[in-house]
């Protein structure tokens, strides 16, 4: 059985169609800038990429064309289940669920929550229900990993009646990669996952770190939203609540204005005033430029602050593990990181370091320091194993088949 994993942004699909068990992957997909006159979409199959221009498309376009390929292919009676990535789940989620109507509604529910993520998650689960109705549809969300933190980690000091009328606490997000990287870390470490206790760093566009402890988050950076935490490809972060005030009363911005400032025009692109990509700022940096300079440093700066937080979570530190497009390439984002967590038993094999990038999953500590790997998430499979596992458990209680 095929599993088709999609994950839905406001004017994109990505998609996969994979082996949950072997992992092997028969195509991928992004569809980009939908609705727009740019429209395009990308087909990876055995290595081999083509791109077609779709002016204008839509969800269910793009839900027609997949289908198209999958017949060309001779993959679509091939389709066992259909794997979404949800974005957030409230309180309400903390596995994964089979979508039906009240999963749906408790879906909608959690928009204020992610008014940037629910809504397209809903309208990609809506095209495939249309694109495949015969299918089981299982929804995997961001927040269910986190759902295990003690109130001691989720809650806010802020009002009772904020948190239980409104759901005001710290639910945190990437869940799916840091679940799937601590279990690719216990492989490495040859040891068992229930004995381990990791910090993972989730490093990419959005960033986030967390407290693992035999396979469980006790803690994480994110809170009632993507922008607390770390430093980002354009979000902030932390920063003071009282920022908005400020602004309103000096600079007459509006909550509204301040708010997408702080998501679409802060972080590595606000400090450099050049970029929020890393690669780039890295050059920049090394040519002198002190905007670049400036927002490397801040983002090493704070996400070594952020590994030390969460080690108070944890009984002991087995590892730190770093994923994500920044964690798996850049060298010498991780060498500044490690370079500052002396204190937590770190020490850098440079050569390692400098040989984990593309692809090059490794140790890269120095043999006796506390471990530091690199390894490749891969959330499009675990979505997918996420999917199978649930569907394996309701099998039997739905009508007796294997």
């Amino acid at each position: 059985m095929w599993t088709l994993v999609l994950n839905c942004g406001s004017s994109s699909v990505k998609f996969a169609l994979l082996q949950a068990e072997s992992g092997e992957t028969a195509l991928l997909g992004l569809a980009e800038r939908l609705g727009g006159p740019e429209a395009r979409l990308v087909l990876t199959r055995g290595g081999q990429k083509t791109e077609s221009a779709h002016p204008d498309v839509s969800y269910a376009g793009v839900f027609t064309l997949l289908l198209s390929e999958l017949e060309r292919l001779g993959l679509r009676e091939q389709v066992g289940v259909v794997g979404h990535r949800v974005v957030h789940g409230g309180e309400k989620f903390s596995a994964p669920a089979l979508i039906d109507a009240a999963v749906l509604e408790s879906i909608r529910a959690c928009i204020p929550l992610a008014p940037l993520h629910n809504p397209a998650n809903l309208a990609g689960i809506e095209a495939a229900q249309q694109a495949f109705p015969e299918l089981p549809q299982v929804a995997v969300f961001d927040t269910a990993f986190h759902q295990t933190l003690p109130p001691v980690a989720y809650r806010y000091a802020v009002p009772e009646a904020w948190y239980s009328g409104y759901g005001v606490r710290r639910y945190g997000f990437h869940g799916t990669s840091h679940a799937y990287v601590a279990q690719q870390a216990a492989r490495m470490l040859g040891r068992p996952l229930a004995e381990l206790n990791l910090v993972t760093a989730h490093l990419g566009n959005g960033c986030s770190v967390a407290a693992v402890s035999g396979g469980k988050s006790l803690d994480t950076s994110m809170g009632l939203t993507p922008l607390e935490g770390l430093v980002m490809g354009t979000r902030s972060g932390d920063v003071d609540p009282n920022l908005h005030e400020y602004l309103a009363r000096q600079a007459g911005l509006s909550l509204e204005e301040v708010t997408d400032a702080l998501n679409r025009h802060s972080g590595l692109t606000g400090l450099s005033g050049l970029s929020g990509d890393m690669r780039q700022l890295e050059e920049a940096a090394a040519q002198g430029h002190a905007g670049a300079v400036l927002a490397v440093e801040v983002f090493v700066y704070r996400l070594a602050k952020s590994v030390a937080a969460m080690s108070v979570a944890l009984p002991t530190l087995d590892a730190l593990v770093f994923t994500g497009g920044i964690g798996e390439n850049s060298a010498g984002v991780r060498a500044k990181v490690l370079g500052r967590l002396g204190l937590l038993g770190f020490s850098l094999d440079e050569a390692a370091n400098d040989a984990a990038v593309r692809g090059g999953a490794g140790h890269i500590g120095r043999p006796g320091s506390t471990p530091a790997l690199v390894v490749g998430t891969n959330e499009e499979l675990m979505i997918a194993r996420e999917a199978a596992r649930l569907l394996d458990s309701v099998r039997p209680a739905a009508g007796g088949q294997a």
